[in-house]
């Protein structure tokens, strides 16, 4: 993979990158953003940058007009004009001050199969009217903007939930819910969110927020509750688990005016399905097509809420499972959410020793939830780790170097792994039950999430996160919950898609189910899924 020298200031910065995207969207996914304010068009001229030895070109059109000749000679580029193809060195001229949003990393948005059609007509009165998508997740909020007309995406912010103050997990925060004063700032600190991912997006790609004529929200089930501050109190009674709850905000009018769109804008929060089977859920079976896909077929949506779906070409039967912190923020000395910094993928050299790529920046910050995966596999296959988790020879923590930074995988980052894979294959054991199937009859299985998008297929089998099912009947699918979002910002056909899932769907609460507990053990092993 090739390498970006970073020069900021005086101080020297190398990241990994992927050829493809402009060096100004490469930027937008770290740390160490460029300023801009033209979607990348080359017309605010704010992206200037040095490059020092690299061959990229004479400069194009849009830099003869922003730079002037004495600039150029002097090597100044517009980084939304160069696309790097290898190893390049670059002194960033006039950095962005640090944001708390940034762009998610290619292929991290899922796309809509089939593509949607634009037949979904935009409120009336505004002028090249945007859409916004949002998937409000336990940890992280992402965010979409497009034109409602033609469909093309004019900005992607991704962040964390600044709700994790009060917990990592949803039961922590609905339990906090219970004070008035605390629900109310939970719901603010929500909204609060998306007014400033919207605002940055705005600003960065030079549109205006009065042009958002549409807002669609999609999220789990307590987001969504605590978001509209809703019955967020009867998700802690197991009656409401496997009942519909309203989260339809009473009234979205101040909404919009904190947000800065315009004034009579759609602001829509897409009804979960049950207690813990969110919206979320549901436009990842629309965005995924999985009930007019080949079945029979399943659907995992890993995170700290994780969402379980099983379509038998006849019913689809849900549930929710706890992930926990594992994948996106572990309890142990080393975890963390897959986010700059994080060492999303290890693997391990002749010696054995692991070797870790790390997300968006230059230093190690930590394991998300996906390097875990590659790391205790890996630890597996040498026997470093034993079936039921532990350290062969006796340790509590295993120390691996990434970067010249030693990091520690800690026995509870390992112990958080096996409590989340093994509700997840509890999960999906209990609706094998139900719906009377085995799991090498899958012809599908779509992993869905942030998580999802680096996971190791072979690495996740191993150790029994993912059926052991042939890998080319596996998908990693990114956030289909935003790109269903973004779909239903424009089309009726994909609203008809939704409607038809929530109808064919039977919600199972694994709390009531006698063979749970017996699965779940079973699936604490660190070996292949069987059901």
């Amino acid at each position: 993979m090739p390498q970006l020298t970073l020069l900021i200031r005086g101080e020297r910065h190398v990241i990994d990158y992927e050829p493809g995207p402009s060096l100004r969207d490469l930027l937008d996914t770290t740390d160490f953003r460029v300023r801009s304010a033209c979607h990348g068009l080359g017309a605010c001229g704010l992206c200037r940058v040095r490059p020092l030895d690299a061959a990229i070109g004479a400069p194009t059109p849009a830099e003869l007009l922003q730079i002037d000749p004495s600039a150029r000679a002097a090597g100044v580029r517009l980084a939304c004009q160069i696309h790097p193809i290898g190893d390049m060195t670059v002194e960033l001229l006039d950095p962005a001050p640090p944001s708390d949003w940034r762009t998610p990393p290619p292929g991290l948005v899922g796309a809509v199969s089939p593509a949607p059609s634009f037949d979904r007509p935009p409120p009336p009165g505004i002028a090249h009217p945007l859409g916004v998508a949002v998937d409000l997740g336990t940890s992280h909020l992402t965010l979409a903007v497009h034109e409602l007309a033609t469909g093309r995406r004019l900005g992607l912010r991704f962040g964390r939930n600044p709700q994790g103050h009060h917990g990592a997990d949803v039961v922590t925060r609905l339990v906090a819910a219970g004070n008035p004063a605390t629900a109310r700032q939970l719901a603010g600190e929500a909204r609060m969110a998306i007014g400033a991912a919207i605002a940055d997006a705005a600003q960065r790609e030079g549109f205006d927020t009065a042009r958002i004529a549409r807002v669609v929200i999609v999220g789990n089930t307590a987001m969504l509750a605590l978001l509209a501050n809703r019955h967020h109190q009867l998700l802690l009674q197991p009656a409401f688990w496997t009942a519909q709850l309203d989260c339809t905000p009473t009234d979205t009018a101040d909404w919009a005016r904190d947000w800065g769109v315009a004034p009579g804008a759609e602001v829509e929060v897409v009804p979960p399905l049950s207690g813990f089977v969110g919206s979320d859920l549901l436009a990842g079976l629309v965005a995924s097509d999985l009930l007019a896909g080949p079945a029979p077929a399943l659907f995992v949506d890993f995170g700290t809420n994780s969402e379980i779906a099983l379509w038998t070409g006849a019913e689809l039967w849900v549930t929710a499972a706890a992930g926990g912190p594992a994948f996106e923020a572990g309890p142990g000395r080393c975890g963390m959410p897959a986010e700059s910094g994080a060492v999303y993928r290890v693997v391990f050299d002749a010696a054995g020793r692991p070797l870790g790529t790390v997300l968006g920046n230059d230093e190690a910050r930590g394991l998300c939830g996906s390097g875990l995966v590659d790391l205790v596999a890996g630890l597996r296959r040498q026997g470093v780790l034993t079936l039921i988790g532990r350290f062969a020879d006796g340790r509590t923590a295993y120390p691996f170097v990434v970067g010249g930074r030693t990091l520690a995988l800690d026995w509870r980052d390992v112990d958080a792994l096996q409590r989340a894979k093994g509700a997840i294959g509890a999960g999906i054991a209990v609706l094998c039950g139900q719906a009377g199937l085995s799991l090498p009859a899958l012809r599908r299985t779509v992993a869905a999430g942030l998580f999802g998008r680096y996971l190791d297929v072979d690495n996740a089998k191993q150790i029994g996160l993912l059926p052991d099912v042939p890998g080319e009947r596996i998908e990693l699918a990114g956030n289909t919950a935003l790109a269903g979002a973004v779909a239903l910002l424009m089309s009726e056909s994909t609203r008809a898609a939704l409607l038809h899932a929530r109808a064919a769907a039977h919600c199972v609460n694994l709390a009531k189910q006698a063979d749970f507990d017996t699965a779940f053990l079973e699936h604490l092993y660190l070996r292949p899924m069987s059901v």
